[in-house]
């Protein structure tokens, strides 16, 4: 094996993702995808009744105008990966944690349940996992090995696809090179029919993120509670939106 000849700089690295809220149709490709990515089970009629879901990323859905003359907006949600999350700080067992490229990780082996994070995330993206998850056969077979499977009373939430981020970076470790705007797509970005949807590196001043972070339609979700998301949302170009 030659050595590298690109030292990764961890440090120097922001995941982000930038949603053009215009382009969202509200298809959920996202969410089918997200799930079938990152082994997330269906929890039941049952369970969804009590409020129980287990989404790590969902639709919210507004309505604007007069009848008849309504329309419908769609904004994907999922964790912001805060810079300065408020998950993190409440955390008695440091299973929330913050990486060096901005993720705000989610250590399972180390959960115990307190459910802290999630009361304290303005968001409302972090699921519990209350029972053990099943899958009918042959529906078992479609589980991701890149991906932990995991046991009931533990938080869960996005990551971003981390599996594929770290699969990227490893693999272009080896090759010497640095990781090239757009190639790493976690399963949302990549499904998405619009390409509402970005994802890249908001430090890197070249990314498609960066350049749309800074435009005049963006906007970050609760940015007053001075939390640092790091998922961007543009604005719709109409002059009566309400987003």
């Amino acid at each position: 094996m030659t050595d590298p000849k690109v030292e990764y700089q961890w440090d120097e690295t922001q995941w982000g993702m930038v949603i053009d809220v215009d382009r969202c149709i509200g298809c959920e490709a996202c969410v089918v995808a997200c799930r079938s990515e990152n082994n997330i089970p269906t929890v039941g009629e049952e369970q969804a009744a009590m409020s129980r879901i287990m989404d790590w990323i969902h639709l919210e859905r507004f309505y604007t105008g007069e009848y008849p003359n309504v329309r419908a907006e769609f904004v994907p949600m999922l964790c912001q990966q805060c810079g300065n999350a408020p998950c993190e700080s409440v955390c008695p067992v440091f299973a929330s944690v913050h990486t060096n490229d901005g993720l705000n990780a989610q250590v399972y082996n180390r959960c115990v349940g307190t459910r802290f994070c999630a009361n304290n995330c303005p968001y409302h993206v972090r699921k519990f996992n209350y029972y053990p998850p099943t899958w009918q056969s042959p529906l078992e077979q479609q589980l991701n090995p890149d991906v932990t499977a995991r046991k009931s009373g533990v938080m869960e939430k996005c990551t971003f696809c981390i599996q594929r981020i770290r699969k990227a970076e490893l693999d272009h470790r080896l090759e010497g090179t640095q990781v090239s705007d757009g190639q790493i797509r976690p399963a949302c970005v990549q499904s998405c029919p619009t390409e509402a949807m970005l994802f890249g590196d908001l430090k890197d001043k070249n990314s498609a993120v960066a350049s749309l972070a800074n435009s005049s339609r963006s906007n970050r979700v609760l940015d007053d509670l001075n939390i640092n998301p790091h998922i961007i949302y543009l604005r719709p170009e109409r002059v009566d939106n309400a987003f």
